[in-house]
């Protein structure tokens, strides 16, 4: 059950935060009630969804409809069409063949493509941190923080995939950075803390090579320090100041640890075409656009047990049982939805200048897939 959060338990939105660039030790964090667990594992937790109710079942239903139903069938004008449009949008396919081949044989299918779509929440928790400038501080003298399935979130559109990152109310700690041990600034790596660098013109030998006097550029010194106007080679770091701001506090000094929350919301799809006698990709089937025959969405759907063609409800069943073993254990389930949709496949045979060809027009839009096409300019192009 959903727990409203009052004004102190508001939650804030990290969505946009940048990832932390380096994670504090175990040691340095409080123990706060119930999240033990976040000290355990690499620190971070996938957290168990609570039960839910299941749906309603899939009342007996009348395929009656199915054993009726027929997508209107491709004549030889619709699948001369089908292929001049095809070969107008191809650079190097020329319509000539299209335009005089002669039609000798449709070989016409239906298929039925079952699809599953289960839309879930999933929710972990992990410490991270920000640099701390003073903001208020909303830790645990302010209250218990909620379980992290009882923060309530707006949900996105069902089916649509998202993830968001929340701050846990009541979890927030100020710590010295583990990084800079508090000091804001660090020594610079390139020149050790010097500010400077090996003088290029004598290399750090205060003379140059074959000559007495002292190196005008670094003065005898062997050194020089970065100034913007020379062409000395700079400290890659810290130019010329010996010292580099703290990337993880950014000079603060101080960090802001909290419990961040990640909610992903994820489309789960599965999906089944029927089988045929036709050579027709399966991958085309699958994302061919279809007539819709059958459609039931709920909180759980159950599998479909008596259409008329047995294949299909064994993948209804397989299909839920897929999902229902991959997401129960960390996943709660939203949304379900499934549906049945009928694919009409054409294989077209043609004769054209003493040899026969075949191409393919599948979907209710009548999508064209050619195997070997007479009249082509090109051999580099890949036919869709």
């Amino acid at each position: 059950m959903d727990r409203d959060l009052s004004e102190d338990d508001s939650v804030v939105d990290l969505s946009f935060e940048a990832e932390s660039p380096l994670a504090p030790p175990a040691e340095l964090l409080e123990r706060l009630p119930s999240y033990d667990w976040l000290f355990q594992g690499g620190g971070q937790q996938i957290m168990f969804p609570p039960l839910e109710a299941p749906g309603r079942p899939l009342e007996q239903r009348c395929w009656s409809s199915f054993l009726e139903h027929r997508v209107p069938l491709v004549t030889e004008e619709v699948a001369r069409e089908a292929l001049l449009s095809f070969v107008s949008s191809k650079c190097c396919y020329g319509s000539t063949a299209a335009g005089d081949l002669i039609i000798q044989e449709l070989k016409q299918q239906t298929l039925c493509r079952y699809r599953l779509e289960t839309f879930s929440e999933s929710r972990i928790s992990e410490w991270t941190f920000q640099p701390f400038t003073n903001q208020s501080v909303d830790g645990p003298q302010r209250g218990t923080s909620p379980r992290l399935w009882d923060i309530k979130v707006q949900v996105p559109p069902m089916f649509q995939e998202d993830t968001r990152k929340f701050q846990v109310p009541h979890s927030s700690l100020v710590k010295e950075c583990h990084k800079c041990h508090g000091r804001g600034r660090y020594k610079c790596s390139g020149c050790h803390g010097a500010g400077m660098v090996r003088c290029p013109s004598c290399s750090g030998a205060k003379r140059k090579a074959k000559q007495s006097r002292r190196c005008q550029m670094c003065s005898g010194s062997g050194r020089r320090r970065y100034e913007r106007v020379s062409p000395a080679p700079r400290c890659s770091t810290c130019s010329g100041r010996g010292s580099k701001t703290c990337a993880t506090c950014k000079g603060e000094k101080r960090l802001l640890h909290f419990i961040q929350l990640v909610i992903m919301w994820k489309n789960s799809l599965f999906e089944f075409v029927s089988e045929h006698r036709l050579n027709c990709p399966r991958e085309l089937l699958a994302k061919a656009k279809g007539e819709s025959l059958f459609k039931d969405e709920n909180t759980a759907v159950y599998p479909i047990v008596d259409f008329p063609l047995r294949e299909i409800s064994l993948a209804s069943q397989r299909g839920i049982a897929e999902h229902r073993a991959a997401l129960s254990p960390r996943a709660r389930v939203l949304q379900q939805r499934q549906t049945i949709e009928l694919i009409p496949v054409t294989e077209v045979h043609y004769w054209y200048r003493g040899q026969t060809y075949v191409y393919y027009i599948y979907g209710t839009d009548h999508r064209v897939h050619v195997v070997d096409y007479p009249d082509r300019y090109c051999f580099g192009c890949t036919i869709i």
